[in-house]
């Protein structure tokens, strides 16, 4: 088995954190990973992007230049999520911010109004965990029973109180999603 993602949006959504997050998850499976981001100068509202690979087996190269799933977060990454997304590839789009639909008709696009959820749940921010549950009930390619102890890795000791609002936000994306 091997997936490759590609995720998109823009800055201050989590796209960075949600691709750590995902190899973090397959690595604690015994996956082999690779993690390749590339996000602007800016702090907020830049671009962020996210190669992301899991396999079972060795990986040759960390691009991602023909994904089997994309993550479009916001209405500019659906442009290039949309050209670079293999044939039957899989797309998952935040529904709460991207309107239309994409042109291609050769792939499986899964809406997911993720913003709209992480509001439900209390904060927008929530929006990118909303996303990896989603992803990770579409593909298949990771299970994250392993988040929680990877949170509490992942963020510092202050921030522990939001883990369980993360772990609602990834289980109601699964739950959209399926």
């Amino acid at each position: 088995m091997t997936e490759k993602t590609f995720m998109a949006g823009f800055g201050g959504q989590g796209v960075i954190s949600m691709g750590q997050l995902w190899v973090y998850c397959a690595m604690k499976e015994g996956l082999e990973v690779t993690f390749f981001p590339f996000y602007g100068a800016e702090k907020r509202g830049g671009i962020a992007r996210a190669g992301v690979i899991v396999s079972t087996e060795e990986i040759a190269s960390p691009l991602v230049t023909s994904p089997d799933s994309a993550i479009v977060m916001n209405m500019d990454s659906l442009p290039l999520c949309e050209n670079i997304l293999k044939k039957d590839g899989v797309m998952l789009v935040n529904s709460s911010l991207v309107k239309v639909e994409p042109e291609r008709k050769d792939i499986r696009v899964v809406k997911i109004p993720c913003n709209e959820i992480a509001e439900k749940l209390g904060d927008v921010k929530f929006a990118n965990m909303v996303m990896l549950g989603a992803l990770s009930q579409v593909t298949g390619a990771v299970k994250l029973d392993k988040l929680e102890p990877i949170l509490k890795t992942f963020f510092s000791e202050s921030k522990h109180r939001f883990i369980p609002k993360n772990l609602e936000a990834m289980e109601a994306g699964a739950k959209a999603a399926s």
